[in-house]
């Protein structure tokens, strides 16, 4: 893949950003995700690429655009795997809370892992723990070679972990073994990147969230060294069939990054919708203008750019529906 990409990728998740962030506060997660769904799309038509999307809004009979299957960009230039969630964390920007982001992954055809939609058991750290813990392990014994790996006592460790009942065995144990815990109200993919970045203040990101989003973070922390670990949690006879109809021949197998996001080269783009542990979000500075905070990289080069982008609203055309 090209390097010029990701100036192209950063402009589709600003667009996705800049379109849903009029929807913070108001209560309506459909209509912010609707309208981060549309403006990406149409972003995605003057990229140059031949992609496909993996990792979308659904299939083809639940998503109007965005859907798996769906053929995104201007169909020149390389073929590649697009994973996208427009609004990662609907509920955060209708409720006007912090972590929502627009983002997205694109690799070489073929690298991507075509995630169903359930919940995906993970285990997401940073650079310094890499390689040393195994989601295989009980909760107690992967904080305490976390903390040994890290060189502190466990009391100094803080675990982020989703605020949802089904985490209510993990919480009381992680709570036993005396770590501080930070509690995630949504935003997944946001979740399982923050161990990676030094200023969240996270050592260890666990529990169980969606699959797809574990793809989109797995593409993020090979661009950053960390690593996720996951393992898909089908819940009936037809969820497990739909991994094998997917082409995952062991549904319960233990996934690691390369599972995930393939071999080669891999680029993460992110755009803030609403403030984060790593990125801003969209401001509007007056004057019809609007200020965003973005990331992307490239596992390839390991190079992480910040951009931030005031944006004139009167000059995105694509940002309005007419």
């Amino acid at each position: 893949m090209e390097r010029e990409l990701s100036l192209e990728l950063i402009r589709v998740t600003e667009l996705a950003a800049l379109a849903s962030a009029p929807w913070m506060g108001r209560g309506d997660k459909n209509n912010a995700d609707g309208a981060a769904t549309e403006a990406m799309r149409r972003m995605f038509d003057t990229v140059s690429i031949r992609g496909t999307v993996v990792i979308g809004e659904g299939e083809m009979d639940e998503a109007p655009m965005l859907y798996i299957g769906e053929q995104v960009g201007s169909m020149n230039g390389p073929e590649v795997d697009v994973a996208v969630d427009p609004l990662e964390g609907t509920e955060i920007v209708a409720r006007g809370l912090n972590n929502a982001m627009a983002v997205l992954a694109v690799a070489p055809k073929g690298q991507l892992l075509h995630a169903p939609d359930m919940y995906m058991e993970k285990l997401a750290v940073g650079p310094a723990l890499a390689g040393k813990l195994s989601l295989n392990d009980p909760v107690r014994t992967t904080v305490e070679k976390a903390a040994l790996a890290l060189g502190k006592p466990i009391s100094d460790l803080t675990v982020m972990i989703l605020d949802r009942e089904r985490h209510r065995e993990t919480i009381a144990e992680l709570r036993k073994c005396g770590v501080r815990i930070k509690f995630l109200s949504d935003g997944d993919v946001a979740g399982a990147m923050a161990p990676a970045f030094p200023e969240a203040g996270i050592d260890l990101y666990v529990g169980s969230g969606g699959a797809p989003e574990g793809v989109l973070a797995a593409a993020a922390l090979k661009c950053l060294g960390g690593e996720i670990q996951g393992r898909l949690m089908p819940e009936n006879d037809e969820q497990y069939e739909r991994c094998l109809s997917m082409g995952l021949t062991d549904p319960r197998k233990l996934l690691h990054v390369d599972d995930m996001v393939g071999t080669s080269d891999v680029m993460f783009a992110a755009t803030g919708v609403t403030p984060g542990e790593f990125l801003g979000g969209v401001r509007y500075l007056g004057d019809q203008r609007a200020e965003t905070h973005s990331m992307v990289m490239r596992a390839q080069t390991k190079t992480v750019r910040y951009i931030r982008t005031v944006h004139y609203l009167p000059n995105k055309p694509l940002l309005r529906k007419d």
